[in-house]
């Protein structure tokens, strides 16, 4: 099972590929190509980085709770 840091890494790894495919995206539409296909790898990817944030939000759900002390207070 990969470790939360890990997923977190390959969510900004993925975000930074999103971003790359939609300036290829613009240029293919300027150029007057069809984006059919690098629409929907676009899709796929997004769809990849949805699941790798529920993974993320499950996994951190999963991690045990700070105990609430805060530096400098009071001992009863």
């Amino acid at each position: 099972m990969p470790t939360l840091e890990f997923v977190r890494s390959e969510i900004e790894r993925m975000r930074v590929q999103v971003s790359r495919q939609r300036k290829e995206i613009l240029q293919l539409r300027r150029a007057g190509i069809s984006t059919n296909s690098a629409d929907a790898l676009l899709q796929r990817m997004l769809d990849k980085i949805d699941g790798l944030c529920a993974d993320r939000d499950r996994m951190k759900a999963a991690l045990p709770k700070p105990k609430g002390k805060v530096l400098g207070g009071r001992k009863w």
